[in-house]
């Protein structure tokens, strides 16, 4: 059994997609419909624009999706095998791609979904308050969950957002309450504490403004009554049926948990024995094969990914 992941935030680089865009008409539609739906000529920052700019979140979100859909769309166009019985799943702002690749919502509707979730992320901490650090060790969850109730107070709080893989787990919060976690990291287990790059801290309570930004934006969107594929969802770890049970979950997911680990569990307690990354990055594959050592894990970006793939996969 295959499962189809879709990366997330991070995986992002100038040049993603040039290739596939310039290779296949499959991918060439893809992104130029983006364009077309966001009025902006995204490609050309993903292609030859400032890394800086692209890592924008408004501009990162549609822009990783776009590429993950040009690959797969080629993917799906050129299988020797119907793909529909695999399943799906997606790390954050990737999870948007799975329901893309699904059709839960059409290509366009999840370009400018993704505009909207990036703008409202941004927009819903002031810069400077919100932070998020990457716990890199053998604590593991428990003791990831102990460090945050420790540093946490009223007015400063800070929650697990990414459950990575055992040796890598994302907190996100205030920044007091983060700066804390960092300097207590290594009483609770973990070899390394980092600061990341990022411009908001996702993935947890500080987010509920952005929540509720993306419950209205995603209430009018015309989806499928039953769900036309197998997703596992980040927030509950468990398959999607419907389209309004889609929504919901996406809602929670802007300040729940990414629970990445327990995503793959799922999938391998299913009968998936292959991974397939689709997009930009490897990000997904390395996590994988630290969750499940003996995986069959595959990164699929480039025209020389793809010819591979379809050669020994699909």
């Amino acid at each position: 059994m295959i499962a189809f992941l879709f990366p997330g935030q991070g995986s992002q680089a100038i040049g993603m997609g040039k290739a596939v865009y310039e290779a296949f008409p499959e991918a060439k539609e893809v992104i130029d419909l983006v364009d077309d739906a966001l009025n902006q000529k995204l490609s050309t920052m993903m292609f030859d624009g400032s890394l800086e700019e692209l890592s924008l979140t408004r501009n990162t979100q549609p822009a990783l999706m776009a590429v993950s859909m040009a690959v797969f769309q080629v993917l799906k166009k050129h299988a020797s095998k119907d793909i529909s019985d695999s399943y799906f799943a997606g790390h954050s702002l990737g999870e948007y791609s799975a329901h893309a690749a699904i059709e839960t919502f059409a290509l366009a509707d999840t370009a400018r979904l993704l505009r909207i979730r990036g703008d409202a992320m941004q927009q819903a901490v002031p810069v400077g308050v919100g932070a998020m650090a990457a716990l890199i060790g053998a604590g593991g969850i428990e003791q990831a969950e102990a460090l945050c109730e420790l540093v946490s107070s009223r007015d400063a709080k800070c929650s697990v957002a990414n459950d990575n893989s055992a040796e890598q787990i994302v907190i996100s919060g205030h920044k007091t309450a983060i700066d804390q976690a960092i300097a207590k990291a290594a009483e609770f287990g973990f070899r390394r504490a980092l600061l990341l790059p990022v411009s908001a801290p996702f993935h947890c309570a500080l987010m509920a403004p952005a929540a509720l930004v993306m419950e209205k934006a995603l209430e009018p969107v015309a989806t499928p009554e039953t769900l036309h594929g197998k997703l596992i969802a980040n927030v509950s770890c468990d398959l999607v049926s419907t389209g309004d049970e889609a929504k919901a979950l996406l809602v929670q997911q802007v300040i729940g948990r990414v629970r990445w680990r327990e995503t793959i569990q799922s999938l391998t307690a299913r009968g998936v024995t292959q991974f397939v990354e689709v997009g930009s990055g490897k990000v997904l594959a390395g996590l994988v094969k630290r969750i499940v050592s003996d995986a069959a894990v595959v990164s699929v970006e480039t025209p020389a990914d793809i010819e591979g793939v379809l050669k020994d996969i699909l």
